[in-house]
């Protein structure tokens, strides 16, 4: 079993942390909710916050935001030598994050483990097209891609860059027949279109390329841009890991590259690094019934990832601290996710390093990831389908995860919609081990409707995150009001099961201390997308690291 670091303490009213190997000593003040009065004299971080009005009337958005400014704080001061302003995985912006929340809720008396995971780091990629032409390509690397760096001939595989541009570039290994592969160093060119790219760049390495380029396939104006993804999985679901880099391209790069004595150089150089979960327990009068909630702790190497996924890591936390008092009924788990956004990653480890006993263990999930989008429409992950047909096979007592969240909506007269119950986020690694799951969505890349904005306001046009994955996923990146109600869901949602999970795996438990909290019936979706308009603000066709198909 792998070493696991575990470490507890009281806390403090303020303290000091040395961040990792960042070089960064930040002092740390207590969220501003922590050191606020409460009634009875007592503070919220000093008292037992277990009924719905104590917890709930600790849980400010002033607090959340003091996290918000940490992770900005973190992101600004990291000068990482290659991703600097960032929390990457594998940065030392990343190392500061842990060494942050880990260090919270050590103070406050949880039991916190640094559970190691490997990530994969890339280098900045490097495309360079030396002949007819002369021009540097903006690239990167995919997920999957060996390590490497080649000089060579070009070499188009079964291309279509003119006409409807229909394309299964490299989907079979009977494309590779008759071109020369048999030079020291030549580079596969292949065409983005109906298989895994994973199969691409296979059947590349097979027919002897030293390197594979995929660009975009130009078909539609959303398929034309520098685009990177996962090559890790063929299409049949078995996992690849190749020996030669794997880069990206345009549509126009692409073209440009297929030319005629084409000529190239690809630097893809790619390193392991070990980063860690933040997992923190507190034990309950029921061992063997764990309710938990995560969020990814990482951002994209583009930028300090305040909304992605700050929001969701900084919600969990302000919960987590203000429950350090009380005596669940349940045991209760926090987890922060090292390397989401290299797919799936630090979730994915931690699930697979359970024993079935351990697995077994966890009543429930509850997954945490964008929930402040600045444009945002407010969503529950759709496990009952009303929405959405789940490409995933979704496990029982999932639906009553989704019920609540939205009676608490309708509870509080906000109008809520679905996303579609995907897995691609941290929870996919629990729903694969059929463990019931559930989570809030406040949208991506999908472009708001003018029926969107009606209800929820904002901007018809504008994607639901408009820095999303970019740099200017900052402090300003956030809408306060849809931040400061789920903050208050997440708080409510993880008390409710801290008490009871009965709704969900059958396991009686208690009641909730104090005054009953009566939940009316869900409202109902709002029915806001269309089947065309991505899975409920995360577009179907997104390139994402943990994106597989064409």
């Amino acid at each position: 079993m792998r070493e696991r670091r575990t470490a507890s303490a009281r806390r403090t009213t303020s303290r000091a942390i040395a961040l990792g190997g960042s070089g960064l000593l930040i002092a740390l003040a207590l969220p501003a909710t922590a050191a606020s009065a409460a009634p009875g004299g007592k503070a919220c971080d000093d008292r037992n916050n277990n009924t719905y009005a104590k917890l709930l009337e600790c849980v400010t958005l002033e607090g959340v935001m003091d996290h918000q400014r940490m992770f900005q704080k973190i992101a600004d001061d990291s000068g990482d030598p290659v991703y600097p302003g960032t929390r990457a995985a594998g940065t030392t912006g990343y190392d500061a994050s842990v060494e942050y929340v880990a260090g919270l809720l050590r103070d406050a008396g949880y039991e916190v483990t640094l559970d190691p995971v490997e990530v994969t780091f890339n280098f900045p990629a490097v495309l360079r097209q030396l002949t007819p032409v002369a021009a540097e390509y903006e690239t990167g690397l995919f997920s999957g891609s060996g390590s490497g760096t080649v000089e060579g001939n070009v070499i188009p595989v079964d291309i279509n860059i003119t006409g409807d541009r229909a394309s299964t570039s490299g989907c079979e290994e009977s494309d590779f027949a008759g071109l020369d592969f048999s030079g020291d160093y030549d580079i596969a060119l292949v065409q983005r279109g109906t298989c895994n790219f994973g199969d691409k760049a296979f059947f590349a390495e097979q027919a002897g390329a030293e390197a594979v380029i995929i660009f975009n396939q130009g078909n539609t104006p959303d398929r034309t841009e520098l685009f990177v993804a996962d090559a890790s999985s063929r299409t049949d679901g078995t996992p690849v890991e190749h020996n030669i880099p794997v880069v990206g391209a345009s549509f126009d790069q692409g073209v440009a590259l297929s030319a005629p004595g084409s000529t190239a150089f690809v630097d893809g150089r790619i390193a392991k690094r070990e980063d860690f979960n933040v997992i923190a327990e507190l034990p309950g009068k029921n061992p063997d019934n764990v309710v938990m909630a995560g969020a990814h702790l990482d951002s994209v190497i583009e930028g300090p990832g305040i909304n992605d996924n700050g929001s969701g890591s900084a919600a969990i936390l302000e919960t987590a601290l203000l429950m350090a008092n009380s005596k669940p009924e349940n045991t209760i788990r926090f987890g922060w996710w090292a390397a989401e956004e290299q797919g799936l990653v630090g979730s994915a480890d931690y699930v697979a390093g359970l024993s079935e006993a351990e697995r077994e263990r966890i009543a429930l999930y509850m997954n945490y990831d964008m929930v402040a989008s600045p444009n945002y429409v407010q969503m529950v992950y759709d496990s009952d389908q009303t929405t959405w047909e789940a490409p995933v096979v979704i496990p029982g007592g999932s639906t009553a995860i989704e019920d609540l969240y939205e009676s608490y909506y309708t509870k509080v007269g906000v109008p809520y919609d679905d996303a579609e119950y995907s897995g691609r986020s941290d929870y996919e690694a629990f729903i694969l081990a059929g463990i019931p799951s559930g989570g809030l969505f406040t949208g991506a890349e999908v472009i708001k409707t003018e029926e969107q904005e009606a209800i929820w306001g904002g901007t018809a046009g504008e994607q639901f995150d408009p820095c999303y994955h970019e740099e200017c996923d900052t402090i300003d990146n956030l809408a306060l009001d849809a931040f400061e109600v789920n903050s208050d869901l997440i708080a409510f949602a993880m008390l409710t099961f801290s008490y009871s999970t009965e709704s969900v795996n059958g396991v009686p438990g208690k009641k909730v201390p104090g005054p009953a909290f009566q939940l009316p019936a869900p409202a109902g979706a709002e029915g806001t997308f269309v089947e065309d308009a991505g899975g409920g603000g995360l577009a179907h066709d997104h390139v994402h690291d943990h994106d597989v198909v064409a």
